[in-house]
């Protein structure tokens, strides 16, 4: 017998299914990565946004007589 042969037959109807991260969860290793990916690109947009927020209260509203800052 192949590996493959001996993998299928100990996993059974498991066999070609994606693992879970976790017994008890229902997400698989590819969703978590998914999520990563996901959730890493949102931080950096929320940098990017944090960034321009400061310049505009620091520098462009001054500049055009919107407010003071103190």
């Amino acid at each position: 017998m192949g590996e493959a042969k001996r993998r299928k037959a100990a996993l059974g109807e498991n066999y070609g299914k994606e693992a879970q991260i976790l017994p008890w969860l229902p997400i698989t290793k590819s969703q978590a990565q998914q999520f990563a990916k996901w959730s890493n690109r949102g931080a950096w947009f929320g940098i990017g946004f944090l960034v321009i927020w400061w310049i505009t209260v620091r520098f462009i509203g001054p500049a055009f007589g919107w407010w003071q800052v103190t």
